[in-house]
């Protein structure tokens, strides 16, 4: 049990990054669609290009949008408007008026036959008026002679909707038959009070016309004709268009939707896990061949897999509401991110292996994969030093330019012209292009989160007015001082073999900040004549020069300073010689010299960036050492300094050519002529 606890301990690793595989691996498959994955890939316009194909099993064919939303049209356009008459509201006219016409022909001066031939002429009037109603505002009648349901009780009838009374004809329609005019005194109250008490009771009734609109709208039929089994669909180079076009889309939406069994669902399963098994394990494989330091790196490791994740979950949401919507996901931010955090040649790797992934998912997966690829590829090409916001902004439209020409050709090829442009896209892929700018907030939680490091972090720590380049300004100004050359010259060397500039020059100021601990017995730092060293053996004073790797490595994790930043505190010297106080203890003790106590502990750099600090430290400690400064002086010095490091083997482990470094040598050499050129004396 023990030896089985011990290799879990020296194996955890590599345990928990099998764990990871295979957790990811469950959580992408979940998120995929379930059906079965048609097997045949066709575009509009193109020719088929398989096999004579037959249908599989019976399917209906489906009908288009656009012979959907006529259909709708039709429907909405041709059902009925429902409206309710109510008859209590008739019977209170009726009363109102027939009681304040009593009052006011009371004192008439009328005779009782025209009082009474008056009365009969009010309830013709009012009858004719409510027999099929009088509605105030008919919004929704769109022409008189639309037939609209009158509701009355428990019947319905149908009628013209000009049968219906309006405000606008009350008025014209009482006087008509009031009499003729001039109206004498009664004729002219009746009319007015008539009008006054007439009151609309026809209303219309919107949640039953909407009711019987969604019935009609669901008698709508998706699909017109059938296809029996083993009937032909296509045969091998027709043209994939019109009714053929209809007919494939048909049954391939048929072959993705249906799980005819369980064992037919696990099957599908296990297809799914295979191939994102495939691809994660692509995944790791590149990062153990060619990222080996990442691979260790757990935190790492599991940043990039949730990133993949994110990714595969962002795509599965939008399709799963409307998959029109897929180009809005701003998927360029995965190779972004992750060339912010690593490098480009891992984020397009990653970005490929998701996109691939993503088609699964994606409605016409082919010109989904080939825009992301060429909008990934584009990304990784045109985005450097990320913390400079211009240059975002100016790939950010260079990348969504880029999908609109893509998009484009795509659309003429499958359309055969320019005409039938979805320009809906192009608003898509802007908004794409606007979603891209959140990589720089989503890159700070990203930083905070896992504990990486970008180059705007870089940026921050760079920054010499930072907590801890102020405590080396103060206790060892003199290495300050250096540092700060240190970094010109690295910065200067990166920009011209193409290197990460910022965070070679950041590696640079924190270099020797392990010199604070004893900063007086470095000569920089030394303000008098006085030599702690002298008091010390050789031995002795290189064990304290050597020192100041461990203190500054401790001084980092101190405060917190990423690991990219503590690797150039690691490798700045590399496995080289204190080389002063080893020549002194060779003649001191007659040639008699134990090399390990005279050595840097190492490691050697091992990528550009900390290759180029150490030549550039090197050079610019060694040039205040010359009494003479002269052109000749600093081309032997750089010469001289830099080969010896190379047949040292410093750089064996460091991604740089030999072009590189003679390039770097041309940099160091111009910087120092420029930093110690000569003034002209000045007359005393």
């Amino acid at each position: 049990m023990k030896k089985f606890i011990n290799k879990l301990l020296v194996n955890h690793s590599l345990i928990y990054k099998l764990f990871l595989y295979v957790a990811t691996i469950i959580l992408v498959v979940y998120l995929f669609p379930k059906g079965g994955q048609f097997k045949y890939e066709f575009q509009k316009g193109k020719p088929w290009e398989y096999e004579n194909y037959y249908a599989p099993f019976d399917f209906a064919i489906q009908k288009t949008e656009d012979e959907i939303a006529l259909e709708k049209q039709q429907v909405i356009e041709s059902s009925k408007q429902f409206y309710e008459y109510d008859e209590n509201v008739v019977l209170q006219v009726k009363n109102s008026i027939n009681e304040k016409i009593e009052n006011a022909l009371l004192n008439s001066d009328l005779i009782q036959e025209q009082k009474i031939k008056l009365r009969e002429l009010v309830n013709i009037v009012v009858k004719d008026i409510y027999e099929f109603g009088y509605i105030e505002t008919p919004n929704n009648i769109k022409n008189n002679k639309q037939l609209i349901t009158l509701k009355m009780g428990n019947k319905s009838q149908d009628i013209e909707a000009d049968k219906l009374f309006k405000s606008s004809e009350i008025l014209k329609f009482i006087n008509s038959k009031i009499g003729v005019q001039p109206f004498t005194q009664e004729e002219n109250i009746v009319l007015n009070i008539i009008y006054e008490e007439l009151k609309p009771n026809v209303k219309f009734d919107a949640n039953f016309t909407e009711r019987v609109l969604q019935e009609n709208l669901s008698k709508i039929s998706y699909t017109k004709g059938l296809v029996a089994e083993n009937e032909r669909i296509i045969f091998k180079g027709d043209i994939v268009e019109g009714d053929k076009l209809i007919i494939l889309n048909s049954v391939k939406s048929e072959f993705e939707s249906q799980v005819w069994s369980k064992s037919n669902y696990n099957w599908i399963v296990f297809g799914y896990t295979i191939l994102v098994a495939l691809a994660f394990l692509m995944l790791l494989l590149f990062l153990r061949k060619y990222r080996l330091d990442f691979f260790e790196n757990n935190t790492k490791v599991t940043f990039i897999f949730f990133n993949v994740v994110l990714v595969v979950l962002l795509i599965t949401l939008i399709v799963k509401y409307d998959a029109k919507y897929v180009y809005v996901a701003p998927i360029v931010i995965l190779p972004l991110v992750l060339k912010a955090f690593f490098d480009a040649r891992l984020g397009l790797f990653t970005h490929v292996l998701t996109v691939l992934l993503l088609g699964f998912i994606v409605p016409n997966s082919f010109e989904f994969i080939f825009l992301q690829i060429i909008a990934g590829i584009v990304t990784i090409l045109t985005i450097s030093e990320l913390y400079k916001r211009a240059n975002l902004f100016i790939s950010v439209i260079q990348i969504t330019f880029v999908y609109f020409v893509s998009y484009f050709a795509f659309s003429i090829i499958q359309e055969g012209n320019a005409q039938n442009l979805d320009w809906e896209k192009f608003i898509f892929f802007s908004i794409n292009g606007g979603a891209t700018l959140f990589v720089l907030p989503l890159i700070y939680v990203f930083e905070k989160l896992f504990g990486l490091v970008s180059d705007e972090s870089l940026k921050e720590l760079s920054n010499t007015n930072s907590k801890l380049l102020r405590e080396l300004a103060e206790k060892a100004p003199g290495t300050f001082q250096h540092s700060l050359q240190v970094a010109n010259l690295a910065e200067a060397s990166a920009n011209e073999i193409n290197a990460n500039s910022m965070l070679v020059r950041t590696g640079a100021l924190y270099h020797d900040i392990g010199k604070m601990i004893n900063p007086m017995y470095y000569t920089e730092n030394q303000s008098t004549n006085v030599n702690p060293h002298n008091e010390l053996t050789p031995k002795d004073s290189a064990q304290i020069i050597i020192n100041h790797i461990i203190d500054g490595v401790e001084l980092a994790k101190k405060h917190r300073l990423p690991d990219r930043i503590i690797d150039f505190i690691r490798t700045h010297h590399g496995t080289t010689l204190v080389y002063y106080f080893y020549k002194k203890e060779e003649e001191l003790s007659g040639g008699r010299v134990n090399i390990s106590n005279f050595q840097y502990p190492g490691p050697i750099p091992f990528s550009k960036e900390t290759a180029i600090l150490m030549m550039c430290d090197s050079v610019e400690a060694a040039s205040k050492s010359i009494k003479e400064p002269s052109a000749q002086a600093f081309d032997n010095l750089v010469e001289k300094i830099v080969n010896k490091q190379m047949e040292e083997g410093q750089f064996m482990n460091a991604d740089i050519t030999f072009k590189e470094l003679q390039t770097i040598k041309k940099v160091l050499k111009k910087k120092l002529k420029n930093i110690y050129h000569l003034r002209i004396e000045y007359p005393e």
